[in-house]
């Protein structure tokens, strides 16, 4: 029995020394020529013609987001310009059949293939020792290849070190460069290299290449998975690859949307696409159990709120290319609502709709109650979901045929030299809300009376008084001591015509936005009927205060035109007018003052006392 156990435990001791060792998806499906490489024909196009016809660059700098495939390129291109089988013994693209450095290239471990991390090798010392080496010729490769990673990170001594290497390299060196900062490059540096910006993959790339994947490896795994996973990556091939294997791991084996969703931390697309259509439905109580039930089930506030921006954009993105429907990252739900609501909704709406979410994110991320900050921005969602735009709230304004008040101004998109028609804009118009209340009001004019003072107006009744000018409005304004509105009347108003409860104006330069507005309120409070005031584009009447100002400076023209006045202003250089009287007013105000009585009789006081002095 002991020899069985022992026979037993030999044997699978010999069965795990002989298994090979795990190997993650993204190194086992790594790339080893350019046909294996996804979503960079540009680039696989122009190195083909450029070894086609012996026009080798001596320095490349690939460019491109993490996990794009810059290390697995640079191991390619260096494996490209070392092939050599017992055919072909030149540099080529076509690399289908191993070579003698092959193996060794794209494992990492060849001899006249230096990789350098600049991460950790960011100093000078490290450039010089690559200058000194340069001038010995390969060891058993065509060409001594450096493969530079993160080359933004060397220091500005190390580029400055490396320029002149760089700029006239031994004919047997080639610089292969990788970044993902390529401005952080000096420019010096960039001028000498041919340079390849790596694009961030297709989604749809993403999924036919994981669903490739997973078939080899006999992994069952459905489409909504896939295309989570690929959205996931963000353009990366290897990101996604590591996604993937971390699926595959919590699975068991096999990969489903709900393990993919849970692992993630994602919110499920379909309660997306609901959600969404409860806020432009303004049905804010669903929307909040929509968002609840997400919430609950895992998903973060943030990821929420993100996904239905993606949503949106995908919404706006189908209006104008409906082709993009046709991605295969988009679950069937997504394609089909997505087109339907492109349909329905306008730009203007989706657009409200993606800076508001945009605006919710910020404050969810930074919120210490992430929860309380997105719902509060979906109600703000639900609430204005429904809300016209400026111009067509401005356009039903101009059509509606009634309204507590109106205030009249320059319709949207309209110069000062535009027609002479007044936009009117109705004080108060009540809009669907669909489930969020239905009969709350939506929006209101700055300029439109409030409902308190409008009710006011009609439960205290005031004497009717006629207003047929400006100065029937200053004498309005002194009787109810209201001085302020006397100054704006005088100096801001410029009347154009006036009606019985209309008044139509233009505004002086110096006169506040708001008057019209304040002006309806107070006289509908003085006079106790309905005003409406339009602001025109006609110049109307000089203000008051103009007519008056004018007036004077007549007077002091014609005052200063008289001989005797004139002959004053001579004599006494420094003098001015400073005021005019016309005789005739201190005449009559002195025969006023001397008026008989009732009798006839002048009364005594009514004279001044003689001074005993004279």
């Amino acid at each position: 029995m002991d020899e069985t156990t022992g026979t037993t435990t030999v044997s699978a001791g010999a069965g795990a020394e002989n298994q090979a060792p795990y190997r993650v998806l993204a190194r086992k499906y790594r790339p080893k020529d350019f046909t294996d490489l996804i979503g960079q024909e540009p680039m696989v196009r122009t190195l083909t013609n450029a070894f086609s016809s012996g026009r080798i660059a001596q320095a490349w700098m690939l460019t491109g987001v993490r996990g794009v495939g810059k290390t697995t390129t640079a191991r390619i291109l260096a494996r490209a310009l070392n092939y050599e089988t017992a055919e072909i013994d030149k540099p080529t693209i076509d690399l289908t059949v191993p070579g003698e450095h092959c193996q060794a290239i794209m494992e990492g471990r060849h001899v006249d293939v230096i990789e350098m991390d600049a991460a950790s090798h960011t100093g000078i010392d490290d450039i010089r020792e690559i200058i000194e080496q340069v001038r010995y010729r390969p060891v058993s490769a065509r060409y001594k290849v450096y493969i530079i990673d993160e080359v933004h990170m060397l220091s500005n001594q190390a580029f400055n070190g490396l320029l002149k290497t760089l700029e006239e390299p031994p004919a047997h060196v080639k610089f292969i460069f990788a970044t993902t900062e390529i401005r952080k490059v000096p420019i010096t540096v960039l001028s000498r290299c041919q340079r390849f910006d790596l694009r961030r993959i297709d989604s749809g790339l993403l999924v036919a290449h994981f669903k490739n994947v997973a078939g080899q490896e006999g992994i069952a795994i459905d489409d909504e998975s896939l295309a989570m996973i690929a959205r996931a990556a963000e353009g990366s091939v290897r990101d996604g690859l590591s996604l993937l294997d971390q699926a595959i791991a919590h699975g068991g084996g096999s990969v489903d949307a709900e393990a993919v969703r849970s692992m993630l931390g994602l919110a499920d697309r379909s309660r997306i696409v609901g959600l969404f259509g409860s806020l432009m439905a303004g049905d804010v109580a669903a929307a909040l159990a929509s968002f609840r039930d997400q919430y609950d089930s895992g998903a973060g506030p943030s990821v929420i709120l993100t996904d239905l921006a993606d949503f949106t954009h995908l919404v706006t993105r189908l209006k104008f290319v409906p082709e993009a429907g046709q991605d295969p990252s988009l679950t069937e739900t997504e394609r089909e609502s997505g087109a339907d609501y492109a349909a329905k909704l306008s730009t203007v709406i989706l657009s409200r709709v993606w800076q508001m979410l945009l605006k919710g994110i910020s404050e969810t991320d930074t919120s210490s109650r992430p929860a309380a900050a997105a719902e509060m921005a979906l109600i703000r969602i639900a609430h204005a979901a429904n809300l016209p735009s400026p111009e067509d709230a401005l356009k039903a304004f101009q059509n509606s045929g009634g309204g507590s008040a109106e205030v009249s101004g320059q319709a949207s998109g309209s110069g000062p030299s535009g027609g002479g028609a007044t936009a009117r804009a109705v004080g108060e118009r009540r809009m669907p809300q669909g489930g969020n209340g239905g009969g709350q009001p939506s929006m209101r004019l700055a300029h439109s009376a409030e409902p308190s003072v409008a009710a006011a107006a009609v439960s205290e009744p005031v004497e009717e008084v006629a207003i047929g000018s400006l100065e029937d409005m200053v004498a309005l304004a002194e009787k109810h001591r209201d001085i302020a509105m006397k100054v704006q009347i005088r100096t801001g108003v410029r009347l154009v015509r006036i009606e019985p409860g209309r008044l139509e104006i233009n505004l002086a330069p110096d006169a506040s936005p708001s008057l019209p507005g304040e002006l309806i309120k107070k006289l509908g409070d003085w006079t106790g009927a309905k005003w409406s005031v339009a602001l025109s584009r006609e110049e109307g009447a000089p203000t008051l205060a103009e007519r008056e100002t004018a007036k004077r400076e007549a007077l002091v023209s014609d005052a200063r035109q008289d001989p005797d006045v004139a002959a004053i202003l001579a004599r006494f250089p420094g003098a001015r007018v400073t005021d005019v009287r016309i005789a005739a007013l201190e005449e009559d105000l002195a025969a006023e003052a001397l008026s008989p009585t009732e009798d006839g009789d002048i009364l005594p006081e009514d004279l001044e006392p003689e001074d005993s002095s004279d």
